[in-house]
């Protein structure tokens, strides 16, 4: 768990005049929170399955700053709440968007206060792509870890400054965002974790120099992974190679490895939790939710 000689003062990050560029990325964040959906998600539904309202919340959009970076992200939290289990929201490769935006409320309802930051804010805007290819090419490959753990501290100290318990800080995230939970559960001492179907291996690059599976002795939170079992991206192979790590880091007195583990739900795709894609499956995006609410609130018990 995170301790207050480990956080450094967020008031100190946070400016209350916000320059040109930083009121511009907020009313971009804005604008695409209220049309919905990153147009690179295709093929889409209608409208997402589940649409969470604000009652009973305070929500909405804000930035911190981290390296004079100001930092476009979303809230959600119970009204007139303090020292609230935090959860930090790690977004898919299609950028901070409505679902994202969504998920964060959901959270709030279970009692969280959740935070999901805009990771390629300094990139560009990923919810004006429609190539996958080259989005990936143009921004997600151009976001380096360092830069994505010195944004999650930062939203971290925003989150213990407005009403967040340091002893539960926790970690959530799809996709890109499964794969930097296992990063950020292995890099800092936060309470508990739940990667959906992130990448377990991959080639090392300068700005991706390690992936789960090499850190996985240095594991310093407990992990729930939630995989589908029909995934084309991540086989279930490498879910096995990581379970295995896990086991062996535990055997070797790794208390977190030890406790960390994984639902796979046969039959579902990749993205089974996207309740605005085609790939978006009831049942299994139901139950990974239920499963994650009660490993972040105790993973011990879970």
């Amino acid at each position: 768990m995170l301790s207050t000689d480990q956080i450094t003062d967020s008031h100190s990050l946070l400016n209350a005049k916000e320059g040109e560029a930083g009121a511009s990325r907020r009313t971009a964040l804005k604008a695409a929170l209220s049309v919905g959906y990153a147009a690179a998600a295709m093929p889409i539904m209608a409208q997402t399955a589940i649409r969470t309202s604000t009652e009973g919340l305070r929500a909405g959009e804000f930035s911190f700053e981290v390296n004079g970076f100001k930092v476009p992200a979303y809230f959600a939290a119970p009204a007139g709440q303090t020292n609230l289990p935090v959860v930090l929201v790690v977004q898919e490769i299609f950028g901070l968007h409505e679902y994202i935006a969504d998920v964060a409320r959901r959270f709030a309802k279970a009692g969280f206060l959740a935070v999901a930051p805009d990771m390629f804010a300094r990139q560009g805007d990923a919810r004006s792509y429609t190539d996958i290819p080259k989005l990936q090419a143009e921004i997600v490959s151009k976001v380096p870890d360092a830069q994505v753990m010195a944004d999650l501290d930062g939203a971290t100290q925003w989150a213990l400054a407005n009403g967040g318990d340091a002893r539960k800080v926790n970690i959530t995230g799809f996709c890109w965002g499964g794969r930097v939970v296992w990063l950020y559960a292995q890099q800092r001492p936060i309470h508990a974790g739940v990667a959906w179907y992130g990448r377990l291996v991959g080639n090392s690059s300068p700005m991706t120099p390690r992936h789960p599976l090499e850190g996985a002795a240095e594991l310093k939170a407990p992990v729930l992974g939630l995989y589908g079992g029909a995934d084309t991206g991540i086989p279930v192979s490498t879910v096995d190679q990581m379970k295995a790590a896990l086991t062996q880091a535990g055997s070797q007195g790794n208390r977190a490895a030890a406790q960390s583990r994984f639902v796979v739900y046969p039959d579902a795709p990749h993205a089974f939790h996207a309740d605005y894609r085609a790939s978006y499956r009831p049942a299994p995006a139901a139950d990974g939710f239920g499963q994650a609410v009660a490993w972040l609130r105790n993973p011990q018990q879970s």
